[in-house]
């Protein structure tokens, strides 16, 4: 969606994977640069998209924190984290937003939840939400409501879909 929006273009988008198949198959199906290095994304990003499972947090913070400049914007896609220890985990003042899409967001039908911290300025808010609105829709919300936000939108549909295939078996 940010790049069929044309928001940004592919030489403007680096992508970090751990597998060369990812990273191939990013390059292929995008265009854009991957690599395997997430100090190199992190030290030229204007917006940085920390998108990794909550328990890799403690294994990616530590090689980027010393590489995110202070006008870096980054924006969080993981459960469960809050913005609170995010920026704990940096140790030092950033500029964060907490996001959950989910998954229609693939076909550009998403649902996403956006809640800042205190570092972020109206614009770079306004930003992010033409950002997330490129494949769906987006709320901002008080981050007290943002795990019920991920309950109501991502897992409870999953749910949902295993409940009627069971009632249709």
């Amino acid at each position: 969606g940010i790049l069929s929006s044309g928001l940004t273009s592919e030489e403007q988008i680096i992508a970090t994977a751990k597998t060369e198949k990812t990273r191939i198959s990013l390059q292929e199906h995008y265009g854009i640069t991957a690599t395997s290095d997430n100090t190199e994304a992190a030290k030229y990003a204007d917006i940085l998209f920390l998108a990794v499972k909550p328990h890799l947090f403690a294994e990616i913070i530590p090689q980027i924190k010393g590489f995110i400049r202070p006008d870096t914007l980054i924006i969080s896609i993981a459960a469960g984290q809050t913005i609170a220890a995010i920026e704990s985990a940096f140790h030092k003042n950033i500029k964060l937003i907490r996001a959950m899409p989910n998954t229609p967001a693939l076909v550009g039908e998403g649902m996403s939840a956006l809640c800042a911290n205190r570092n972020v300025s109206q614009e770079e808010l306004n930003e992010t939400i033409t950002i997330f609105n490129s494949f769906g829709k987006c709320e901002v919300v008080p981050e007290s409501i943002m795990d019920t936000v991920i309950g109501v939108s991502g897992s409870s549909p999953a749910y949902v879909y295993l409940f009627i295939e069971a009632m249709a078996d």
